[in-house]
């Protein structure tokens, strides 16, 4: 038997030799093609949704994924209050600057115009300045009765977890971005394993075939590589989480032993592209409790201009009458918040360095447990990894029937 089988082998060298190779060749590409059905498409391609189709796992988990972190980010790793009161209302309103002369006249007039033009119209030139001028605020003062106002009641004003939801919502390429910058190596170890894993599987193949022939041994062989390949390298990136001693070596998970490196990475590119001052003005100014910090500096304002126009707060409010003078402090307080995008953008650059929220997530997301770090990134996917499993199965099933075909074509 072992010469006759010997003999075959010679007499097909270079059939029975290409089968670790083409093993190891379906172990990377089953692996390399899980990983682009893991982000590609964006948008869900088929015929019926979700059956008949596909979509990415990252981009159709993405709602689901940003709050499973967000629950870990907020409050363990920052809080909402946190980010405001590291803000300097001193800092802040030098860097915004006292409102010119020309855009009070503006407001002035644009309030007196509506309210009461009559008055308005009848009003001498030197009266006019003088209103101008008593209007004018404290920049420092409302700064930060606005901010300490935010701060005490910041769960009505901002929910960061709902910012970070909806900004990820909103741009489904920017979480596989986060995903594959901050993954790059676990997913170029997939594709690099996949090759070795199939090669060594490729060499039990070979054997196998060598004194045991049958037509289902090579397609069920594939099918089993294009499994293996992908639950060894997925469970090699998670597994172990903590060092483990065998012999001479010490073994990780590569998720776990780059925890440091993928903490740096992927809180700055949270801090960057999803928590940043703009996206946060912009939830508190336009998101759905814009009426909240719309009253808190519509309520301030109305203070400030109370108190600048002191004792003559009476004569200007008979003159105007209660109702149009009450009408043109919100309409004063409604121009500021409209305003408010365009007068903070200043502040952004000093903000951002304020809040320091890319070295604040990466310092405490790399000090998390090793469950907590995991809990942040992959379960959202983990329930859906069966499928990529499966997909490197069937490929390497049709692999293997492919084998066989050629096999019976050019076997002597």
């Amino acid at each position: 038997m072992l010469e006759t089988a010997w003999a075959e082998f010679q007499a097909n060298l270079w059939f029975y030799l290409s089968m670790p190779f083409v093993a190891g060749a379906i172990g990377y590409v089953t692996n390399v093609i899980a990983i682009k059905m893991m982000f590609n498409p964006i948008e869900f391609v088929g015929i019926k949704e979700p059956w008949l189709g596909w979509q990415g796992i990252v981009p159709r988990k993405c709602a689901k994924m940003a709050r499973i972190a967000c629950d870990t980010m907020v409050p363990r790793l920052i809080t909402e209050k946190e980010i405001f009161q590291r803000l300097n209302p001193t800092e802040v309103a030098k860097i915004m600057g006292p409102p010119d002369a020309e855009r009070l006249r503006a407001l002035v007039e644009e309030i007196m115009r509506e309210h009461d033009p009559e008055l308005w119209a009848v009003l001498p030139e030197r009266v006019k300045k003088l209103a101008i001028n008593r209007v004018r605020v404290d920049n420092e003062a409302v700064v930060t009765r606005i901010l300490d106002g935010m701060v005490e009641e910041i769960d009505k004003v901002f929910d960061l977890k709902e910012m970070v939801v909806e900004a990820l919502m909103r741009d489904k390429a920017l979480i596989n971005r986060i995903f594959l910058e901050t993954g790059r190596a676990e997913f170029r170890f997939i594709g690099h394993s996949g090759f070795y894993f199939g090669f060594l599987f490729g060499l039990f193949q070979m054997v196998g075939w060598v004194f045991f022939k049958t037509d289902w041994q090579l397609p069920a062989f594939g099918l089993v590589v294009g499994y293996l390949t992908n639950f060894l390298a997925l469970k090699m990136i998670f597994r172990p989480q903590q060092p483990k001693k065998f012999g001479p070596f010490t073994v990780q998970g590569l998720f776990h032993k780059r925890q440091n490196e993928v903490a740096r990475d992927y809180s700055r590119l949270i801090a960057d592209e999803v928590v940043n001052p703009s996206n946060i003005a912009e939830a508190v100014l336009k998101g759905p409790r814009r009426d909240y910090a719309a009253n808190i500096v519509a309520r301030f304002m109305r203070d400030e201009v109370d108190g600048q126009l002191g004792v003559a707060k009476p004569a200007v409010r008979a003159a105007m009458g209660r109702g149009r003078f009450e009408a043109a402090q919100a309409a004063a307080a409604n121009y500021t918040i409209e305003r408010l995008p365009e007068l903070i953008e200043p502040i952004d650059a000093y903000a951002k360095e304020a809040m320091n929220l890319g070295e604040t997530l990466s310092t405490r997301l790399a000090s998390l447990p090793s469950d907590e770090f995991e809990g942040m990134l992959r379960p959202a996917f983990q329930e859906d990894e069966w499928i990529l499993i499966a997909v490197g199965a069937a490929l390497g099933f049709l692999v293997g029937l492919g084998q066989l075909v050629v096999f019976k074509l050019v076997a002597v």
